[in-house]
């Protein structure tokens, strides 16, 4: 993840396109970040599912601003994503089993 948001950084992009797709890198960060506290702090898998589909939605929209700037920034995010599938996967499972 901070190869891929280093690749965009030092890119020779537009200034403003390049803080867009930061902007969108730092909201997925928080989000991320968000879901630990919501589901282990707060113990809260509800709460917590409900977050991990805004982080997929925010990871695929951070994919979509890097690619013009840096394909393979875009590239690199996809094992990310995959994991967070898994884990919105893993979250459901154990809403629906508690």
């Amino acid at each position: 993840m901070g190869v891929a948001a280093g690749l965009v950084w030092s890119s020779t992009a537009e200034a403003t396109v390049k803080r867009r797709a930061l902007a969108a890198y730092i909201l997925q960060l928080g989000l991320n970040a968000l879901w630990s506290i919501l589901f282990f702090g707060l113990r809260s898998p509800q709460l917590a599912l409900t977050e991990i589909v805004l982080l997929w939605i925010a990871i695929v929209w951070c994919m979509r601003l890097f690619e013009p700037i840096q394909r393979t920034a875009a590239y690199l995010l996809v094992p990310y994503l995959l994991w967070v599938s898994f884990a919105s996967v893993l979250n459901g499972a154990i809403l629906w089993l508690n």
